[in-house]
């Protein structure tokens, strides 16, 4: 059975929220070895930090991130997979995890920590709201009425 075109421009939204995924949650390891943003970003925070807590500071994050990020590429999956197999609920489905994957992204973009800083740097947090936008256009073609010809 071939799915109808709406739902193809869909599933490729989603492979490239997925690919777009990896890239964020691997962002921070590419940062902790050559830019080191992160630890500068919780070191002018907290100036009183010793390097060993920024140190455990950063690995947190790092944790924390990966975690939101494997869980990010199952969500993907998952959800593709629902299309693609013409699950009746996969568009509430896709709905309900775009409206959460951004809702957590905007949450590491925009929360501010103690030091009155967000916890994250802006360009970590914006590399994590990138996959919204191809979430935005896979639930946007996924409830596209489709033509009548």
């Amino acid at each position: 059975m071939t799915q109808p075109p709406y739902e193809r421009g869909a599933l490729g939204a989603m492979y490239a929220g997925l690919v777009l995924t990896v890239l964020a949650t691997i962002a921070p390891y590419i940062d902790r070895s050559t830019t080191h943003l992160l630890a500068h970003h919780i070191r002018s925070g907290y100036p009183t930090y010793h390097q060993a807590r920024v140190d455990s500071a950063v690995t947190t994050y790092l944790v924390v991130l990966s975690v939101i990020g494997a869980l990010g590429v199952l969500d993907w999956l998952a959800t593709a997979w629902a299309v693609k197999a013409g699950k009746p609920w996969a568009r509430p489905t896709a709905t309900v995890m775009f409206v959460l994957g951004s809702s957590v992204g905007l949450t590491g973009l925009l929360t501010t920590d103690t030091s009155g800083e967000t916890g994250i740097p802006p360009a970590l947090g914006w590399a994590g709201m990138i996959p919204c936008l191809a979430g935005l256009m896979a639930v946007a073609l996924l409830w596209r009425r489709p033509r009548l010809t």
